[in-house]
């Protein structure tokens, strides 16, 4: 299964919640989709290089500790939670806030799609 990210506007989404009706409407058997609908700005931010790096890191670890990332990624704290902002704004990312035995809470980041493909598309 392959989760997609469309850009588009809010009439756009509405259009296809109405196709999916429509086939619900007709008995059809519907195909499972994993279609998260992105504006068009956010999905040019999306694809910038650090965060595709990030989100390729991330797959193949599945969850990682905030502060491994950090040092993983070489970025800054600052940097890194700008772009784990925008990606979980989107659900390609979970933030969780694990207990660290002796220590309190700390931050834990994993892939929501694990090893599924994702593929970006733009309508313009």
């Amino acid at each position: 299964m392959t989760v997609e990210l469309k850009s588009g506007t809010i009439s756009d989404f509405f259009a296809s919640v109405k196709k999916t009706a429509k086939e619900i409407d007709e008995g059809r058997k519907l195909t499972p989709k994993n279609i998260i609908w992105v504006a068009p700005s956010d999905l040019m931010a999306i694809l910038k290089p650090e965060r595709t790096k990030l989100i390729q890191y991330l797959r193949k670890k599945k969850k990682v500790a905030y502060s491994e990332l950090i040092a993983a990624m070489q970025r800054t704290p600052v940097s890194l939670n700008n772009d784990l902002k925008i990606l979980s704004k989107y659900q390609l990312v979970n933030i969780i806030r694990e207990p660290n035995p002796g220590h309190g809470l700390h931050k834990v980041i994993e892939s929501t799609f694990g090893s599924e493909k994702i593929e970006f598309k733009a309508v313009i």
